[in-house]
């Protein structure tokens, strides 16, 4: 566990190590998007083991209902589901999910923006207009705009944080994703500075890139990579306990990178 007496900058590396204390997110409510598999079912997992309650949001209704008794098998408190496909939701459905969060718990403490969709890895001339739409619904539109609907939510409560998991991607073939994310990030930027630390609201704000993470989505873009060659998404969560909780309360906004020596990949 990290000194809260000695506010020193954390790497990345070393909170793959984190070690908290089990109740260090006791009495939160934290959202998820991209909770049904692969990092966000990781976080989703570490979260509820240190005292969260959950509302997880994906598209694969099967995937949260098994998320859904993995969390009630630890013991911890039952999550909200709330089924939703990002490429395609409205305000309306981004509205709709922020009023039930409000009927329920009246709160949210924390928002995590991990939903993600690569699409086409594809040469500049050829990339497809079709993917052009759902990668920006999914990466761009969707976090953009459910984080503006939980903002009022967010602000009710004593500690509030918003996190995005992002993928340094600015280079050949990534397309529109590599511009969401970019953009992603600039978003981090204009949230840190309209809710800061003495603003009228504070609002804690992250993001977190884990470099490559051996997820189904990568699996699916690189058939080839032997396994093993990247970290599981189990073994990044630490980070993202780290700065979801009350020890990284003074840091925002907090940027953590995977570096080449990291033990990432």
């Amino acid at each position: 566990m990290m000194d809260s007496n000695n506010p020193v900058q954390p790497d990345y590396a070393t909170l793959l190590n984190y070690d908290a204390r089990a109740d260090l997110l006791t009495g939160r409510i934290i959202l998820l998007s991209g909770a049904a598999q692969g990092i966000g079912r990781a976080v989703a997992l570490r979260y509820a083991r240190h005292g969260a309650r959950l509302v997880l949001l994906d598209w694969d209704r099967a995937g949260l209902d098994s998320l859904n008794d993995e969390i009630l098998a630890l013991g911890a408190a039952e999550p909200l589901l709330c089924p939703a496909d990002l490429s395609g939701i409205t305000i309306a459905g981004l509205r709709e999910i922020a009023a039930h969060i409000d009927e329920r718990f009246g709160r949210l403490d924390g928002l995590l923006n991990n939903a993600a969709w690569i699409g086409a890895l594809a040469p500049f001339e050829h990339y497809p207009t079709a993917a052009w739409t759902k990668v920006m619904n999914i990466n761009l539109a969707a976090p953009f705009f459910l984080t503006q609907w939980c903002m009022p939510l967010l602000r009710k409560a004593p500690d509030p944080v918003v996190g995005f998991s992002l993928h340094a991607s600015s280079r050949a073939y990534w397309g529109g994703f590599a511009m969401a994310k970019a953009a992603q990030e600039a978003l981090i930027g204009v949230l840190a500075d309209e809710y800061h630390a003495q603003s009228a609201h504070p609002v804690r704000v992250f993001g977190i890139d884990t470099a490559a993470v051996m997820t189904p989505g990568r699996r699916q873009h690189y058939p080839g990579e032997p396994q093993g060659a990247h970290p599981t998404p189990e073994q990044v969560t630490g980070p993202y306990l780290y700065a979801m909780g009350p020890e990284a309360a003074a840091r925002s906004p907090l940027l953590l990178r995977a570096t080449a020596d990291s033990g990432t990949g």
